[in-house]
């Protein structure tokens, strides 16, 4: 009748191994997910920065080709400033009538070619 109450080491091996084997399901899921999240909200930024370079350029009456300040271009962008990039990388505006780029983070589900 000394019985002690509690879990074996064999009930605690198991119950880890259950844990990890969990774990090593739901990890490669998370990382897809915040990798896609991160493409889409640069793909958004890319857009955002298309729109504010076309406005630009009408207001200032700028054809294909020409360079565009950075600092006239966030002027039709919300906040007056270059958006950030999600990658921790930083987005080059371009000539008017191209695609802006991203070097923060690999775009591999969608491909932006601008309006």
């Amino acid at each position: 009748m000394n019985r002690k109450l509690g879990f074996t080491l064999v009930e605690i091996m198991i119950v880890v191994a259950i844990i990890g084997l969990l774990a090593a399901i739901a990890i490669p899921s998370f990382v897809k997910a915040r990798n896609t999240s991160q493409q889409n909200a640069c793909i958004n930024n890319l857009r955002i920065i298309d729109a504010g370079k076309e406005q630009s350029a009408m207001a200032y009456r700028l054809t294909d080709g020409n360079s565009v300040l950075t600092a006239s271009v966030n002027e039709y962008i919300k906040g007056n400033t270059t958006p950030i990039c999600p990658g921790g990388g930083t987005y080059n505006y371009s000539l008017i009538g191209s695609a802006p780029l991203c070097n923060g983070v690999t775009i591999t589900s969608h491909t932006f070619a601008g309006a």
